[in-house]
């Protein structure tokens, strides 16, 4: 009885974990690459205007690509709160 209450138990926790892994990709696969991302694609995040959208197109055209997603903060008017703001929703890979 207790190796069946064991063994229900691990089946129990390793059907929550598997039901999550999807919800956390999706997580990720919503966010933006500041990489590979067009002007259009970028004003698709909240906060994140035609103007933002155009200057992070342009350093990173004269920049090369970021390496972290800190380094968007060297774009011209993205300052630390509004990376706060972003963050979530962006990514370099």
């Amino acid at each position: 009885m207790r190796n069946l209450k064991r063994v229900l138990t691990v089946v129990l926790v390793i059907s929550v974990v598997v039901a999550f892994v999807p919800l956390v990709v999706a997580l990720d696969v919503n966010k933006v690459n500041i990489n590979k991302a067009t002007v259009p694609d970028l004003v698709k995040i909240k906060g994140i205007g035609q103007k933002y959208a155009e200057r992070i197109v342009a350093y990173r055209d004269k920049n090369g690509p970021f390496k972290k997603i800190e380094d968007i903060t060297n774009v011209k008017g993205i300052g630390p709160k509004k990376f706060e703001a972003i963050k979530n929703l962006i990514t370099v890979e």
